[in-house]
């Protein structure tokens, strides 16, 4: 006898149906076979299905089965088609009533050898999908329900053994109640549950103010200071002065998630924006993504977050080269032989350095010990076109000790947030037509024209300061942008000259001979 059966699988953020056929042919030969492009994880489900009938009192066919997994040109891998397989075993060999009404239904669930029910990956990617199909419901593990159960008009059950999945089936599909979330109330009551503050933060005044900035114009930040400046527990705060996630951005960031099992059990949306700092010995497939089943990568986690890159000069050259193209498209292709696969990567790039080997050069106090020549090569470590896709370089300086004791009270985060939150508002008005861009950091050259207009004062201004400093030429569009970005956090709709000195002072790294 034949059944189908539907499971799914997850191509990048995206999930395929798969149609599960199991022919029971009741002929002698080989017991059970799969075919249809299954990797070794799949092959394998038969042994884990084969364990779960006997321990649960069910007939191992001992006639030829066999497993089509359709379309059969896309291959299969992982082990959640256990639970969709041993379904199908089980209606077509007859030991399983009611068995026309598994086609209305997405099942996935990896199995133990005595039947419970294990996690899967992409679960709300799949949800999506089956909800998009029309299907009357999807059973998955009931540690992804709640995640699954986000998707409205959609009937998700959530089993932990495949007992309660067969009594659901042969009790006219009832016995098991859907899960019912209220996705906006458990969304919004998480958002601004953070454990740190930048009211935590003593002292370091310019710091923060430059943090706000490039909160407020999604502007990418170095921070370059000695040891224990104080650079890492800043860049930490970042994401409680940002924007909160809306409810799309929260349901992109949280597909993502779960497409790399990086959800917790029983989560729901995630709530505030992700905060990726991968070690500097990370590889670049492990920061864009890849592998033989395109997995997202470090950048993809930080979609809608910040991708903090500590001691930055110390990551490999070849790893920050690959994060060229996806900071200017927001978006990574990942291409095999017989799929390419895209993944969001709109992130914030916030980097950590010390300005040289040993830590101290420009100190205030102590002395840097490195030769002539090492700050420079220390530099150099980092590329041009690299550097010149970060908008504000920002020199950390210790903090001293009347500042550390002192008990005034810090300027807190929720305080930060509200004005930048009010400049962001302004710039989606002002770019509502321009698909694409919602903040400052991403218009183009072509735009800056009409969109960051000095005035004569303020021409005047940037060209004294330019020469002056003899700052670089790829410094004068990132001083505009975040010159606008200020403008916008004041409230005002011209750029003012104090707005344009501000923005200057963040262009340490341009400047001619700053590195001796």
């Amino acid at each position: 006898m034949l059944v189908k059966t539907f499971g799914s699988a997850v191509y990048g953020v995206e999930a395929i149906t798969i149609t599960i056929e199991v022919n029971w042919l009741n002929q002698s030969g080989k017991d059970m076979m799969i075919v249809g492009l299954p990797d070794n994880a799949v092959k394998e489900s038969l042994q884990r299905i084969e364990s779960t009938f006997k321990t649960n009192g069910f007939t191992v066919p001992r006639t030829k089965v066999v497993v089509n997994m359709a379309p059969a040109d896309i291959k299969k891998s992982g082990t959640a088609f256990d639970l969709p397989i041993a379904l199908g075993i089980l209606g077509a060999s007859e030991q399983l009533q009611n068995k026309d009404a598994l086609a209305n239904y997405v099942i996935m669930g990896e199995l133990s050898l005595d039947g419970e029910i294990r996690s899967i990956r992409g679960a709300l990617p799949i949800a999506i999908q089956a909800r998009k199909e029309g299907f009357k419901g999807l059973i998955v593990p009931i540690v992804n329900a709640k995640e699954a159960g986000m998707v409205n008009k959609l009937n998700v059950y959530g089993v932990s053994h495949i007992k309660d999945v067969i009594a659901f089936f042969e009790n006219d599909e009832k016995g098991i109640e859907p899960t019912v979330i209220n996705t906006r109330e458990e969304f919004f009551h998480s958002q601004y549950d953070f454990e740190i503050d930048f009211a935590d933060v003593k002292g370091q005044e310019n710091i923060k103010r430059a943090l706000e900035i490039a909160a407020a114009g999604g502007h990418n930040a170095i921070l370059i200071g000695p040891p224990g400046a104080g650079k890492t527990m800043l860049a930490k705060r970042l994401p409680t002065i940002l924007p909160p996630l809306s409810l799309q951005e929260a349901l992109e960031t949280t597909k993502i998630h779960s497409v790399a099992g990086k959800l917790p059990e029983n989560s729901t949306l995630v709530s505030k924006r992700p905060f990726r700092s991968p070690h500097h010995t990370i590889s670049d497939v492990a920061l864009v993504g890849g592998g033989g089943i395109p997995q997202p990568g470090e950048i993809s986690l930080a979609h809608n977050g910040v991708l903090f890159l500590d001691e930055l000069p110390e990551f490999k050259r070849t790893v920050l080269e690959v994060m060229r193209q996806p900071m200017e498209e927001r978006r990574v292709t990942i291409s095999r032989a017989k799929v390419a696969v895209d993944f969001p990567a709109s992130f914030m790039l916030i980097a950590s350095m010390n300005p040289c080997p040993c830590g101290f050069y420009n100190h205030p106090e102590r002395e840097c010990t490195c030769p002539p020549g090492a700050v420079q090569k220390y530099l150099n470590k980092i590329s041009g076109p690299l550097l010149d896709r970060i908008d504000l370089h920002v020199e950390v300086t210790p903090v001293p000790f009347n500042e550390l004791s002192t008990l005034k009270p810090q300027e807190n985060s929720a305080s930060i947030r509200d004005k930048v939150i009010k400049a962001r508002e302004r710039q989606e008005e002002r770019y509502k037509n321009n698909p694409g861009i919602y903040c400052n950091a991403q218009i183009s050259s072509k735009m800056l024209k009409e969109i960051c207009v000095i005035g004569q004062v303020g021409a005047n201004l940037l060209k004294a300061a330019m020469e002056k400093l003899n700052l670089s030429a790829r410094a004068y569009d990132r001083i505009l942008k975040v010159s606008r970005t200020i403008a916008d956090l004041s409230q005002s709709e011209d750029i003012k000259p104090e707005h344009l000195a501000e923005a200057i002072q963040y262009r340490s790294l341009d400047r001619e001979g700053w590195a001796g």
